[in-house]
């Protein structure tokens, strides 16, 4: 691997002209035009924000799970509600974004009326990352939890063959002003997005990341593809992990990352499984005084941005650059997502 690999070369493109761009590129796949639309939405807002696992590469990976026959194309997500704060979807083998749209009201509601809400999503193909959904709950006022399963890509701590999937966790809270706090982050010490992207820059990965086929720690991101991913922080973050298959497989009645990657059965495709995503208000779990809890929040999160900087600063400074300049795409990758949408 060359450790010294030039950045890509960068377009910058409107983002009316990329939302475009995607949506054509879905539709071309297959897709009905719902789920065109709420993927697209999460595929550019991942560009636009500079996380670039999860921006319009994800095209590619929404590509070859409609290649494989896997996904389900134009099912609509079926709700079920009981008047409780538990809001169940059945995704149907569809991707996700749109399950999680057709699933978010009723969220907002039981959260409301009984200060939690679980939303339940199960069958879905899931390939974005997690803070969209987050974004998307805090803009109600909400605190919201989200936990997904994957692959099982990832040893646990002190093993060697995968077992735990790169299970992302994703954690918001509503504050004064254009932006929530928020923080998302897989489990796995990198994300699996970032194998892709840097085999395609020619860079190797970070000290840690994984091992190889035969067990031994490699930074070559084709190695560890073919071997094992490693969990953040040895057995903290592979006991969250663990946490994760628990809350966002077993617990909700769906797959964990072993059975997703039995399922996709050698395919090489999103994985498919369940999501989990809890919302507070915290109107009604802290009596109803929303002063004095904005005012006590802001102490504690004004308190780290004085020292510190807080989770995603940087991702909602690509976003504002973005909306400035257009928003930033590796040329290789942009001539990819063009042929894709012909």
């Amino acid at each position: 691997m060359n450790a010294t690999a030039t950045p890509p070369t960068m377009v910058h493109v409107p983002e009316a002209e990329l939302a475009d761009t995607v949506r054509r590129a879905l539709t071309r796949m297959g897709l009905s035009d719902p789920h065109v639309r709420a993927i697209a939405q999460v595929i550019v807002a991942g560009q636009r924000d500079a996380c670039q696992s999860h921006g319009v590469y994800r095209l590619i990976s929404c590509f070859d799970a409609v290649r494989a026959g896997k996904v389900q194309l134009a099912v609509e997500p079926v709700v079920t509600t009981s008047g409780g704060p538990i809001v169940q979807v059945d995704a149907k083998f569809g991707f996700s974004p749109l399950a999680f749209e057709r699933g978010l009201p009723a969220l907002v509601d039981a959260a409301r009326h009984h200060g939690l809400g679980a939303l339940v999503i199960r069958h879905c193909f899931h390939f974005s990352a997690l803070w969209p959904e987050i974004e998307a709950i805090t803009a109600q006022g909400l605190a919201a939890l989200a936990l997904t399963p994957s692959h099982a890509w990832v040893a646990p701590a002190g093993g060697t063959r995968p077992l735990l999937g790169t299970n992302p966790i994703a954690f918001g809270w509503p504050r004064p002003g254009p932006y929530p706090y928020v923080f998302d982050f897989a489990t796995s010490a990198i994300a699996r997005g970032d194998l892709e992207l840097h085999r395609r820059a020619g860079q190797p990965l970070p000290q840690g990341c994984g091992v190889d086929a035969d067990g031994q720690p490699s930074t070559d991101p084709v190695a560890v593809a073919r071997g094992a991913m490693r969990a953040f922080g040895g057995h903290k973050g592979s006991a969250l992990a663990t946490m994760v298959e628990l809350m966002a497989g077993a617990l909700i009645g769906d797959w964990t990352s072993r059975e997703s990657l039995a399922f996709d059965d050698g395919a090489g495709v999103a994985p498919c499984h369940g999501e989990l995503i809890l919302a507070f208000d915290p109107l009604v779990l802290g009596g109803g005084d929303a002063a004095v809890q904005t005012a006590r929040a802001e102490a504690l999160l004004e308190g780290i941005a004085g020292q510190a900087r807080l989770p995603s600063q940087r991702r909602f400074a690509a976003r504002e650059r973005s909306h400035a300049e257009g928003i930033a795409v590796p040329a290789t990758m942009y001539e990819d997502i063009l042929q894709l949408a012909g």
